[in-house]
């Protein structure tokens, strides 16, 4: 859970930490589980049924999820009073920056990785994974994008295995992986001694490369043909895992996914509404509102540092 910081700017070919990482969190996934469409008339019926060697995998925010979940988890935890609120003004712009432009920034998710590595570290990773079925609850269920959650299921339907990756905390996308009813999660893995957090991370996290090398990973220690698989994601950042698959999907793209996936004839889906097609946002009229909802989510990246 130290993991919640997960953002942080990442050459676009994989690093030692980024194969580490990606390794760790199928490591983890495994043992935990053991705009619009384009209308092809000529394709043939995907997914494919019975097709045991194929799978999907799903990035979470905005894709799976109407913003980001490390942030809804940081708003259970100001709940919980993980923190206070002396650095609300500064954190509240992050939450609403992420709402309005659909756009990761990399300062921002570094502040909320250092931030939550303090605020985690010490704590039981048990007690961590109960408070995330809660926020699961009051959060997050709610703003599942049914057609992407659709999406998931037609593969599930086909007997095929569905993994959440997401540099999220994998104790969280486990709780969001079950409650979808979905095979597992891959996600950010923090570093514990004895069922305690201590403030570290294992490689890096599971972020651009990394989550490729995750998808790598646990592909070869579940005997799955890459080729046949399909990948979903909303951001460009996720172009390394994308394009690792035969069936890649860009879904609720932001300018530079959709610019990709029109390069490389990719498919792609959009369930937003109200929304320009190339932005990730929510409606001007909604933007105040917006922020306003978000602040409590933001100001949970960050407490005082003493």
């Amino acid at each position: 859970m130290a993991a919640l910081g997960w953002l942080t700017h990442r050459r676009r070919s994989a690093t030692a930490r980024s194969v580490l990482a990606g390794e760790a969190s199928a490591e983890a996934a495994r043992k935990s589980s053991q705009e619009s469409a384009r209308v092809r008339p000529d394709e043939p019926v995907f997914p494919v049924i019975g097709d045991d060697r194929a799978a999907a995998f799903f990035d979470l925010d905005n894709t799976v999820m109407q913003g980001a979940a490390l942030f809804h988890f940081g708003r259970g935890l100001y709940k919980r009073k993980f923190f206070d609120t002396r650095d609300l003004a500064r954190f509240a712009w992050q939450q609403a920056w992420f709402r309005l432009a659909g756009v990761e920034d990399p300062e921002h998710m570094q502040d909320a990785r250092d931030s939550a590595l303090s605020i985690v570290k010490g704590h039981r990773v048990a007690e961590l994974r109960a408070i995330g079925e809660e926020i699961y609850d009051e959060y997050m269920a709610e703003r599942i994008w049914p057609g992407t959650r659709a999406l998931a299921q037609a593969h599930l339907d086909a007997g095929q295995r569905v993994w959440l990756v997401t540099a999220a905390p994998v104790e969280i996308a486990q709780v969001i992986a079950r409650r979808l009813g979905l095979t597992g999660a891959l996600g950010t893995v923090a570093e514990s001694v004895d069922g305690v957090y201590t403030g570290k991370l294992v490689g890096e996290p599971l972020h651009g490369p990394a989550k490729a090398e995750a998808v790598r990973a646990l592909s070869a220690a579940e005997g799955l043909d890459l080729s046949r698989c399909a990948a979903y994601s909303d951001s460009h950042n996720d172009i390394p895992m994308l394009s690792l698959v035969g069936h890649p999907y860009a879904i609720n793209p932001d300018a530079k996914l959709r610019r990709h996936a029109r390069e490389q004839d990719w498919r792609l889906r959009d369930y937003r509404t109200g929304r320009k097609a190339a932005k990730v946002g929510i409606p001007a009229a909604a933007g105040v509102g917006a922020v306003a909802g978000g602040t409590a989510a933001a100001i949970a990246l960050s407490r005082r540092r003493r």
